[in-house]
């Protein structure tokens, strides 16, 4: 009988002593837009960006002066030229500037296809490296950081994921 009452009360005890539960979940963040804009790989699409949006910038300077100086020309022939030619030339002008607009609206969104086709390609390039990753380290869960409010600092596995990807990727292919 005695031992069946040493039995019941360590048994008791267990029961009423509080268990301490840990989480076997592993959850980190990482900063997409950092390593679009830090790998070696965004670099170089960035680079091909901006050196498309600089000539586009340039090509539409260009054409500026040009019709600025047109339409100078076309205003001090105003007195000279008759009525009729005057409204011809204007209204070939203005066609003129209609045309590059459409131009450049074409070469703008052509832009944005570029950068959206890079970001595409990288995406699906960084999913798999984040699977591996998160197989490796075994972790539950990645967040995207621009979705978290507040984390620790030492849940951000950027840096780790930036060294992978240029490790794994050396080019983004356009789209």
């Amino acid at each position: 009988m005695r031992n069946k009452l040493v039995i019941f009360f360590v048994v008791l005890s267990f029961l009423q002593s509080p268990l301490k539960v840990q989480s076997a979940d592993n959850i980190v963040f990482v900063d997409l837009n950092f390593i679009f804009n830090n790998s070696s790989a965004g670099k170089k699409i960035n680079d091909q960006i901006q050196k498309e949006s600089k000539k586009n910038n340039l090509e539409f300077q260009e054409f500026k002066k040009k019709i600025d100086n047109d339409k100078e020309k076309l205003i001090a022939q105003k007195n000279v030229i008759s009525k009729e030619e005057y409204q011809k030339k204007f209204f070939q002008l203005e066609k003129k500037v209609n045309e590059f607009n459409m131009n450049i609206a074409k070469k703008n969104d052509d832009l944005v296809k570029l950068r959206n086709g890079a970001k595409i390609d990288f995406l699906n390039k960084l999913s798999k490296i984040l699977a591996e990753y998160s197989e490796q380290n075994q972790i539950t869960m990645i967040l995207k950081k621009e979705n978290l409010l507040i984390g620790k600092t030492k849940l951000d596995v950027t840096k780790d994921v930036l060294d992978l990807f240029d490790k794994n990727v050396k080019k983004l292919s356009i789209k």
